[in-house]
């Protein structure tokens, strides 16, 4: 938990999804994406100012320059829309974005929200030809550069993280710092500068706790069945009682055993790490320096 008593953050939320998509999501798990995601922050930074930003949708208010300029610190989530499939959906995001790095706001995104600090910022994101990569990223390492960076912090030389995509950086912006990468993805974490913003950037999702990772796979059952990452039905549903049973127990040494997870990802504390280093590493000096805290 992070001291914020001098003055509440104002923090935005920027949903990547459709409204159909957030309505799916919430209808498994309770809450839009951008509602949880608030609220993993929340519990970092207790009493901070959520605001929610739905651009994917055609109409919505989004803000300016001088409105991105009023937060301390902004968070894109994850979507199921893909960047490279042009449609305004997606355009209106990328427009924002590009908005977000000339505001020079604090600005981290998780998944959708690497790719898309990365197409806003000149850089390309393609479908994975090495697949899907689904329930956890597995051996993310930290290079040189993201040893010694602050947005991984706290993080040892190899670790795990939910995870759920098949898109992926192919070719980094200018000026961008790649700081974490594994077998399925060259980009796992990265620091882009651009416009006169810095954006940083996972992509997996520290924000989600076991139980939402359940939740979205139990969406894609047969998606897992066909792409054999589950034999049938039997198996993806005991995968996903076994995933709910430890988020409601972390303590269960057999499930964590049996599943290769650790504390990186059982652990509440451990699991946002990248979230909790951006609040206090980029979101809390500058709102110090502009005089807001």
């Amino acid at each position: 938990m992070l001291d914020v008593s001098a003055r509440q953050l104002r923090l935005l939320f920027v949903d990547g999804n459709t409204r159909e998509q957030r309505q799916a999501h919430a209808a498994g798990y309770g809450a839009q994406p951008a509602q949880a995601y608030a609220a993993e922050v929340a519990a970092i930074v207790p009493g901070a100012v959520a605001d929610i930003c739905l651009p994917a949708d055609e109409g919505a208010n989004l803000p300016d320059g001088a409105g991105l300029q009023a937060y301390d610190g902004i968070f894109l989530t994850g979507s199921a829309l893909h960047i490279y499939e042009i449609e305004p959906a997606v355009t209106r995001q990328i427009e924002l974005m590009r908005a977000i790095y000339a505001s020079g706001t604090p600005c981290f995104g998780s998944c959708w929200g690497i790719q898309m600090g990365t197409v806003a910022a000149g850089g390309n994101v393609i479908r994975n030809p090495r697949g899907r990569e689904v329930g956890f990223a597995r051996k993310i390492s930290p290079n040189e550069a993201g040893r010694a960076h602050p947005l991984l912090a706290g993080r040892p030389v190899s670790f795990d993280a939910p995870a759920i995509h098949l898109d992926t950086v192919a070719l980094p912006p200018h000026d961008t710092t790649i700081l974490a990468s594994n077998a399925y993805s060259q980009v796992q974490a990265a620091e882009i500068r651009h416009g006169g913003g810095v954006f940083w950037g996972v992509q997996y999702h520290p924000e989600f706790p076991l139980r939402q990772v359940a939740s979205i796979m139990g969406r894609m059952v047969p998606i897992l069945i066909e792409e054999g990452f589950r034999a049938d039905e039997a198996a993806a549903q005991g995968w996903l009682a076994d995933l709910r049973a430890l988020d409601a127990d972390p303590a269960r040494r057999d499930l964590a055993w049996a599943h290769g997870l650790d504390a990186e990802v059982l652990d509440d504390h451990r699991r946002v790490t990248e979230l909790r280093n951006f609040l206090t590493h980029r979101v809390q000096p500058q709102a110090s320096a502009r005089g807001r805290a």
